[in-house]
């Protein structure tokens, strides 16, 4: 037909058909209702931000908050409130502990939750604010897709960079009696507002400030690893985000209280999931999806989970997303792509050392586990994870393959 359009940069010399262009940016509605209060010595502002006659039930994980003073820090800023806390949520937070503090809000009529943690205790915290005034059984709203229809208002005090559930509608729950691990999300659970004070995660210990980092980094590349949208506000913006990531990241760790990483770190992570650099292009997600299961299944950590992942993920469907792995090799890893397919591996093989570099394992073997692929193919299929990514082909046959080479 002879009309033709060259490909960015990354693939100068090359062009393609019409009929193979890529498709223009999506047509996108954004609306991020969040305030974020970000920097040192932040905390004392929850006493402006939560209506004075609120019944606050106050929201955490294990002792970690309690040590480094964060909860001193948010009942000083509640003392002229009526407030309550619960205490124990766990990473990758069950819905056998939360169902406890959904008894707690309802018995002391609770209308306004606060979360102080990290992702999983905010997760844990939006189950909760839905399942309070929900008539029927709360595991319905992620088991059976129940639509949200009200939930108790919630905000926020970040301890742990790295999921970004502080500034989107989203959550990750697991029910530990059937090792499900299932996501939710409706715009009612936005929290209201989000704490970010950089210097309460001085004291995190390297596992979960690695953790982060990589949690973070495979968001990224949930929403720019897939095919070429026409979207490069997008793309440089979540490209920025790489890079910031990769050049903090280790900073944080060799240096825990340098404030300027730590900041850095933060804001990376938050804004690698609240919707910006996700607006108008196509998302994948099948690593996560993958993911949950080795998580419900093994007890991995999620950042863990999905480094273990997304390289053989990557290297199955690198014919699909090659524009995008040359993209990311040539912008991110500044590599020479004049040899795509070395490029490719190259790049593949920084992103697995840098996990490493972090202190996250790639492999099964790297935590002393084996993949038992029967067991996390039946899980997939259950969960009704059969037609994963971006165009909806990754499907138990390609879980297969993924999972063997674990």
């Amino acid at each position: 037909m002879g009309y033709e359009i060259k490909l960015s940069p990354y693939a100068k010399n090359t062009t393609i058909p019409y009929w193979k262009r890529p498709l223009p940016m999506q047509n996108f509605t954004f609306h991020n209702p969040t305030k974020i209060i970000f920097g040192r010595d932040t905390i004392s502002s929850l006493q402006a931000e939560i209506p004075p006659s609120a019944r606050v039930l106050v929201t955490y994980g294990g002792g970690s908050a309690e040590r480094n003073g964060v909860l001193k820090q948010v009942r000083e800023a509640l003392k002229a409130h009526t407030f309550f806390e619960f205490g124990g949520i766990e990473p990758n937070p069950t819905y056998e502990t939360l169902i406890k503090a959904v008894a707690l809000g309802r018995t002391q009529k609770i209308d306004f939750l606060l979360a102080v943690g990290g992702g999983s205790v905010i997760d844990g915290t939006k189950f909760i604010a839905a399942a309070i005034p929900f008539a029927g059984e709360p595991w319905d709203l992620l088991a059976k897709r129940v639509p949200v229809t009200q939930a108790v208002p919630l905000g926020c005090v970040l301890t742990l960079a790295a999921t970004g559930s502080e500034m989107n509608s989203g959550a990750v729950i697991s029910k530990a009696a059937t090792k499900d691990k299932l996501v939710f999300r409706h715009p009612l659970l936005h929290p209201a507002f989000s704490v970010l004070d950089p210097s309460v995660t001085f004291s995190l210990p390297p596992r979960q400030t690695g953790n982060g980092i990589v949690d973070a980094f495979v968001h990224v590349l949930e929403q720019y690893l897939t095919y070429p949208a026409a979207a490069p506000v997008q793309d440089r913006m979540a490209e920025g985000l790489l890079l910031t990531l990769i050049e903090e990241g280790p900073k944080a760790l060799a240096t825990p209280s340098d404030y300027e990483a730590r900041a850095n770190l933060m804001w990376a992570a938050t804004m690698a999931l609240n919707g910006v650099i996700g607006q108008g292009v196509p998302h994948d997600w099948s690593t996560h999806a993958l993911g949950h299961e080795l998580t419900a299944l093994y007890g991995l950590d999620h950042a863990q989970a999905l480094a273990i992942i997304l390289l053989p993920n990557l290297s199955l469907r690198r014919a699909a997303k090659r524009e995008k792995l040359l993209q990311y090799a040539a912008r991110v890893w500044n590599l020479d792509i004049s040899a795509p397919e070395e490029a490719i591996d190259q790049a593949l093989q920084k992103t697995r050392d840098f996990f490493e570099s972090v202190g996250v394992p790639t492999t099964m073997k790297g935590h002393g586990l084996t993949c038992d692929v029967e067991v996390c193919l039946a899980q997939l299929a259950r969960h009704d994870r059969t037609a994963l990514g971006e165009k909806g082909d990754l499907t138990l046959t390609q879980a297969r393959q993924i999972f063997e080479s674990l």
